[in-house]
């Protein structure tokens, strides 16, 4: 099959799918992306530029779709030339909507059907927006998030079937959507993914390596950022470090900002937390190790005895299904998104995203008698094993849902392991 996939950043959300669909030989694959320097084995990647950028000062309302208007341009005249210079026409496109990629590629190729990834339908209550009181929405923000959603607006009609990675995602679009969806995550690789008691983990501040027998506390996030609750996972510090002297925290993600507003202060919200903290907090006893190989994460959280996932209602991360699979005990957000994954008491524990005297608690009871809560982590993996898994659960869904607008020619063979 001749397939093209589409994303800026490449390759997104079909890592394992392309190195699955490489391995089993006997298809042309493309990829069109923003991202330079980059190659993946059995994998031709066109790389485009974005045909126009709003300047500086452009009206609020359209800023988005002008934005998307002319990296979807951009997109569409690179598949144009990979048509024209190399005779190149995909059985089907597959990519992500929301930059505006795909937006004009039936102007491109009519009859080529296209799969989108829809991950997020802006809304002003019920998502981020207006959740925390701490950061508080401007009142044109309900204008501001619906002109964002000209976007995916436009691509539902690009589009001839629209992917959603949860169930919370695709409720949070309006009931028009619906029919074009279908709900399935990426994909974890599990059987990559799995406790190692043997792990150890070396810090540059620490004079011996950590194991599984220290009190590892762990935080992960893109960035740290109120909207993955960094600044209520610092607020429970000074009460869990006071509780359990021999704790130890590591912190992982940078200090940007991915979501939301960015902080006042020059240094980032780390550095705003860290002047509310104060002398509270024993900091040589805290390890901000910034972003990591994806190695070194997997085996920071392989040592943690106690795993903390904050979020406010929004896109669920990777690392919380990654982590569940390698039976960690999640701490999480009682909130939507989160409820969809963690069930209190059996795949984790959930805490009220706002309190974080009731974060702390939980955490000193988890790191203070683990083997209270050893049940979490072997039913947080059988429930990520069972409903996320690349291989057995994703995979199998997403070839079908891709077979199902090609010709049976030019279907993908499905493996005789599926069953």
């Amino acid at each position: 099959m001749k397939i093209l996939f589409v994303h800026q950043n490449m390759p997104g959300q079909y890592r394992e799918l392309i190195k699955w669909l490489v391995q089993q030989g006997g298809h042309e694959i493309y990829f069109i992306t923003q991202r330079k320097g980059i190659e993946l084995p059995g994998v031709t990647s066109v790389v485009y530029k974005a045909h126009h950028v709003p300047p500086k000062g452009t009206y609020g309302l359209s800023r988005v779709w002008e934005e998307a208007a002319g990296v979807g341009f951009g997109a569409a005249q690179a598949a144009r030339r990979l048509q024209d210079d190399r005779g190149f026409v995909p059985d089907i496109v597959v990519g992500h909507v929301g930059w505006g990629e795909l937006t004009f590629f039936k102007q491109v190729w009519p009859d080529v059907p296209i799969i989108g990834f829809f991950e997020y339908y802006y809304r002003n209550h019920g998502g981020p927006v207006n959740f925390d009181p701490e950061e508080p929405a401007s009142e044109f923000s309900e204008f501001l998030l619906q002109a964002r959603n000209a976007v995916p607006c436009a691509n539902i009609q690009t589009v001839d079937l629209a992917q959603c990675p949860t169930r919370w995602q695709q409720d949070c679009f309006p009931p028009g959507f619906q029919d074009k969806m279908y709900v399935c995550h990426d994909g974890i690789r599990t059987d990559l993914l799995s406790p190692d008691p043997n792990v150890s983990v070396r810090l540059s501040r620490y004079p011996r390596p950590l194991t599984r027998q220290d009190e590892v506390l762990t935080y992960v996030a893109r960035n740290m950022e109120r909207t993955r609750g960094f600044h209520k996972m610092m607020r429970a510090l000074p009460h869990i470090l006071e509780a359990r002297p021999e704790a130890r925290v590591i912190m992982v993600g940078g200090n940007e900002v991915s979501y939301g507003k960015k902080s006042g202060h020059p240094g980032g919200l780390r550095g705003e937390m860290e002047a509310e903290i104060g002398d509270r907090l024993d900091w040589s006893r805290v390890h901000f190790v910034g972003r990591v190989p994806y190695s070194a994460f997997t085996q920071l959280i392989q040592v943690s005895r106690c795993h903390v996932y904050l979020s406010m209602p929004f896109v669920l991360s990777w690392s919380l299904l990654e982590s569940m699979a390698m039976q960690a005990t999640i701490v999480a957000s009682d909130v939507a998104s989160v409820r969809e994954v963690v069930r209190h008491g059996e795949t984790g524990l959930l805490v009220d995203f706002f309190d974080h005297e009731a974060l702390a608690a939980q955490v000193v009871e988890v790191l203070a008698h683990p083997e209270r809560h050893a049940h979490l982590g072997p039913n947080a993996r059988a429930h990520v094993v069972s409903e996320y898994d690349f291989l057995t659960r994703c995979l199998p869904e997403h070839i079908a849902r891709i077979n199902s607008l090609v010709p049976a020619d030019k279907a993908i063979p499905t493996p005789p392991s599926w069953g």
